[in-house]
């Protein structure tokens, strides 16, 4: 395999770098209690998950 023969620039290696974005996650309303959650997700505010009640959240003091 052919190596490089010329070193690319730092201009040209960060244009190929700048296409890396982060993103903002997703999140939805939760049904019970109206907190935002992520969707597909447990509500870490209420412990339900499509409209059942599936984890028991103890509240800190």
């Amino acid at each position: 395999m052919p190596n490089p023969t010329h070193k690319h620039t730092r201009s040209r290696r960060d244009k190929r770098r700048a296409n890396w974005k982060g993103e903002v996650p997703a999140l939805t309303a939760c049904t019970e209690c109206g907190e935002t959650r992520q969707p597909h997700r447990v509500c870490p505010s209420c412990g339900t998950y499509n409209k059942r009640k599936v984890l028991e959240v103890i509240e800190k003091e």
